[in-house]
């Protein structure tokens, strides 16, 4: 199936991804794309931010937004009536359910939590709040502008607003973390939040303040087998207290799952807007007939001159052809718990099932009878041990389908 066919069935919904660029200040372990905003821009971020969602819909001819979320950055730090704002703009353009999943990342200050009823009252129905850490001194030591105090408030104040869809951030591999203090710390954790946690491993970046502390020798970050057997032991921890894993670093109870998240995991077509901010669509209303991969210029104000100028501030344009959409929906896809079903590879790939590219590869072989992956008649998905080591599993899966989707083009050429 080529990607004109795989749009025309995808084609007319997506989820909207909306950056806000700007911190108070930076984390000493983050790359991200963010900012000290220089002065008071926000009503020219409003309309730009509009702007660019209007011209995205135009272009992606996209009728029905499934999701929205708002991240960045600091996206607490936005006025509640730029998010009113952004989602009239897409309730203008393309249907949005009053029950649709919208989603706004918070800061746990005592600002980001006094905003939280406005942002309800905005059209905000999820927050996720970026916790990181019970321990203030590692709190200090990552550069969060929070407490512990000011994150068990915000917690508790979301809850109270929007009961039963709070998700928690945390992070695990800091500096000096034991497995002991982490085990604790996530049983504290456990007490007071919602029905979503997400966990990630703190990973050096390079150029970050972090990196230099510990490249000087001013900390020492926990060995490779102590960050995996404090993975191994949330899992566990988690699971004990109600909460199922349905992918690499979420975990949900009764159900709360990230539907925006889960859009993308299933390979669904998204809009992203605002600074630096990625998508994937067809652009119907260029008379594209493929998908692309997008990326919005990075800078704020050179993205802002950008969409002021031409409607968007998009700064690169890949097309993914077959092969490349079949490696998202693999890397995306083993991510889930339930990983790939043969239906949902239908939707990519009507003229190769899961059996016929991964079945008949040694390699992958292997990685089935080590109990590491599983091809059955439910789909192709890691093992509980398998999901721990899937960057390690991918390359071989990745190897395999690009061999067999070449020699069937080849074949089918030749």
């Amino acid at each position: 199936m080529d990607g004109s066919t795989v749009s025309s069935r995808l084609s007319k919904e997506a989820s909207l991804y909306v950056h806000w660029p700007y911190c108070l200040r930076r984390c000493s372990y983050c790359n991200f794309n963010k900012y000290i905003p220089r002065s008071d821009n926000n009503s020219i971020m409003t309309e730009c931010l509009q702007r660019e969602t209007e011209t995205l819909l135009r272009l992606s001819q996209i009728s029905s937004i499934t999701s929205v979320f708002f991240g960045g950055g600091t996206p607490s730090l936005a006025l509640p009536s730029t998010i009113a704002a952004v989602l009239e703009t897409v309730s203008r353009h393309a249907h949005l359910s009053g029950k649709a999943e919208v989603t706004l990342e918070v800061n746990p200050t005592p600002v980001g939590m006094s905003r939280l009823e406005d942002f309800c009252h905005a059209g905000v129905n999820r927050f996720s709040i970026g916790v990181q850490s019970l321990q203030d001194e590692d709190l200090k030591t990552l550069g969060r502008d929070h407490n512990s105090q000011h994150a068990l408030q915000t917690i508790t104040e979301a809850r109270r607003l929007r009961p039963g869809r709070v998700s928690v951030d945390v992070m695990f591999g800091r500096p000096k973390q034991s497995l002991e203090s982490w085990e604790r710390e996530l049983s504290e954790l456990l007490m007071v939040c919602d029905r979503h946690v997400s966990l990630y491993q703190l990973t050096l970046e390079r150029g970050t303040q972090l990196f230099k502390q510990v490249q000087r020798g001013d900390l020492t970050m926990p060995a490779d087998e102590v960050t995996a057997a404090m993975y191994q032991a949330a899992r566990r921890t988690l699971h004990k207290h109600g909460f199922l894993q349905y992918e690499v670093s979420n975990f949900a109870r009764h159900g709360a799952v990230s539907h925006h998240n889960m859009s993308y995991w299933k390979g669904r077509q998204y809009l992203g807007v605002g600074p630096g901010a990625h998508g994937r669509f067809v652009a119907l209303g260029e008379g594209g007939v493929v998908r692309e991969a997008r990326t919005q210029t990075l800078e704020p104000d050179v993205w802002i001159r950008e969409v002021q100028r031409r409607g968007h501030g998009t700064r690169r344009r890949i097309p993914l052809g077959h092969l490349g959409l079949l490696e998202e929906v693999l890397v995306m896809g083993l991510r889930m718990t339930e990983g790939i079903t043969h239906q949902h590879w239908q939707l990519f790939s009507s003229e190769a099932d899961l059996h016929k590219v991964f079945g008949t590869s040694m390699d992958v072989q292997e990685l089935l009878l080590s109990g590491q992956l599983i091809l059955d008649e439910r789909g192709l998905r890691c093992s509980w041990d398998g999901l721990a080591l899937l960057d390690s599993i991918l390359p071989t899966l990745l190897l395999t389908l690009e061999t067999q989707i070449l020699q069937r083009e080849r074949a089918e050429g030749g």
